[in-house]
């Protein structure tokens, strides 16, 4: 995206979208926790995108969390005396899990003609009460079959339904401690929202607290996105994915190096989890690899 259609673009959905409600945001750490952090190894809690009943093998590797998935744990079309049974499942785990992924269905559609909000609100604030009961803080919004922009569609009309969707969404999330989480995918997997940068650009214009952005490393690296899109959404980013890019497998499994990338986690204060989201070829052996290996990568970083 060049200088001229960032700015346009900005100056375009920052007039339309004066109703929702704002909140000024602060930096996630001040200068002297920057300047402490700089004589240590840097160090976050690492997670993995998977179900519960893999808390045992989890937590034996040394992973802090779980991340499950919306509609396999929260199950918003499901009655509540099924979520119970789900709930209780993750209450006995053993683990916090402290996100959810996986969240619309491509089936409800949040731009283009066929757009029903009123039907994905609905599916998200039932999703934001269970989660809440499960103690998941945050919901990534990736579900690029909801949000991929029809053919022949404006785009800038998809971002300002986007955003007002949002804006929405944030209300709901709000009275459970929930914040939506927008996750950049890359462009082989949706046409709409394909770099942190452009993600920040639509967090900015909903101006809440509880959307915010979420910054996978994997689809920076299948999109040439630098680290130093990092350092300039700084204060939005809340939430990591990882993988390597090759194969989308774990940490340790081909040697990539995601030591800028925590550089410029740590150079934001950015003291939040990351989850692994991979394909696991045998997860009882690569996992604690994964592990080691990003531990290693972030105590490089000073």
């Amino acid at each position: 995206m060049n200088v001229r259609t960032a700015q346009t673009r900005r100056s375009f959905l920052g007039t339309a979208v004066a109703t929702v409600a704002g909140a000024a945001f602060a930096p996630h750490a001040a200068f002297g926790d920057r300047f402490v952090n700089a004589v240590a190894p840097y160090e976050v809690d690492i997670g993995v995108c998977t179900s519960v009943a893999n808390a045992a093998l989890l937590r034996e590797a040394g992973a802090a969390y779980i991340e499950e998935g919306v509609r396999g744990l929260l199950i918003p079309d499901r009655p509540d005396e099924e979520f119970a049974e789900k709930l209780k499942a993750a209450e006995q785990c053993g683990l916090p899990v402290r996100a959810a992924n996986g969240f619309l269905p491509g089936s409800l559609k949040c731009v283009g003609p066929e757009a029903n909000h009123e039907a994905v609100l609905a599916f998200a604030e039932t999703a934001f009460r269970r989660a809440a009961l499960v103690g998941i803080r945050h919901i990534v919004f990736g579900s690029s079959g909801a949000r991929s922009i029809p053919d022949g569609f404006d785009r800038r009309q998809a971002e300002l339904q986007f955003v007002a969707l949002l804006g929405k969404m944030a209300m709901l999330a709000r009275p459970h401690n929930v914040v939506i989480v927008i996750e950049p995918l890359n462009r082989r997997e949706t046409n709409f929202i394909n770099s942190v940068e452009e993600g920040a650009m639509l967090a900015r214009a909903v101006q809440h607290p509880n959307v915010m952005l979420l910054a996978d490393i994997y689809h920076m690296l299948c999109e040439n996105e630098p680290a130093e899109n990092i350092r300039a959404a700084g204060d939005l980013i809340r939430h990591l994915h990882i993988a390597e890019k090759e194969g989308r497998r774990a940490p340790g499994v081909g040697g990539e190096d995601f030591t800028p990338y925590f550089q410029a986690l740590h150079d934001i204060g950015y003291k939040g989890g990351i989850s692994i989201e991979c394909r696991w070829s045998e997860m009882a052996e690569e996992l604690p690899k994964a592990v080691k290996t990003m531990r290693e990568q972030m105590g490089k970083v000073r």
